[in-house]
């Protein structure tokens, strides 16, 4: 992977220390990197991966995401586009776990996929398989990473931080949508995020937070 700019002293600390917290078991390790839309998940998922490939603490480091296992659009939409069908309809766990997670976790050698769905143009994937290394690192960013089905998985959890008003304004500035949290085109993305919060305290599960309002100055809380 081609190592991001890793832009101001501040940011690069954080990444450092968090980099630092990533435990080395005999085994291939998997790493999260949790919170809203509009925090910040991929682009610290990379900068943290590419940090870590840096230090050559591990033999290979492999990205993904939890966007490549989207249900597709007549699943996710079959019962509305509310807060609680954007929750509960938007991901396939068990392709999840059965193509990506299981596989890392079952250990070197083992097929995986990163991939099963491409969201953008609504169309099942089937990619050729990697094998797990066996002194690999899995980042894997996204929503929803610390539901129950999911939880147990990780070597350590990241949840970054930011309030929805500098989450939905940071995301309107990207895509051009809406920046008002309170507007239709974004209170069904709101409110599914707020049932995380209420269902699984996601804050409370992570083993660090990082307060990622600030790009270039982000804390660890």
């Amino acid at each position: 992977m081609t190592a991001p700019l890793v832009a101001s002293p501040a940011r690069r600390a954080v990444l450092a220390d968090v980099a630092a917290r990533i435990p080395e078991p005999d085994r291939p390790v998997l790493v999260t990197v949790d919170g809203v839309d509009g925090s910040g998940k991929t682009t610290f998922a990379d900068e943290l991966a590419a940090v870590v490939e840096t230090s050559g603490r591990f033999d290979a480091v492999v990205r993904a995401s939890v966007d490549g296992f989207h249900h597709p659009r007549e699943h996710r939409h079959a019962h509305g586009r509310t807060g609680e069908t954007f929750w509960s309809r938007s991901f396939d766990y068990p392709a999840l776990l059965r193509e990506l997670i299981g596989p890392w976790r079952r250990g070197p050698g083992t097929s995986y996929r990163t991939a099963v769905h491409d969201v953008a143009a609504e169309t099942a994937l089937d990619l050729p398989t990697s094998v797990v290394p066996a002194g690999g690192l899995l980042v894997l960013d996204g929503i929803f990473t610390q539901r129950d089905e999911l939880r147990e998985h990780w070597d350590l959890a990241v949840f970054l931080d930011v309030p929805f008003e500098a989450s939905v304004a940071r995301m309107a500035r990207r895509d051009g949508s809406v920046d008002d949290p309170a507007h239709p085109d974004q209170a069904r993305y709101v409110e599914g995020q707020r049932i995380y919060f209420a269902t699984c305290d996601p804050r409370s599960r992570a083993d660090v937070v990082v307060d990622n309002t600030d790009l270039g100055s982000p804390r660890i809380l």
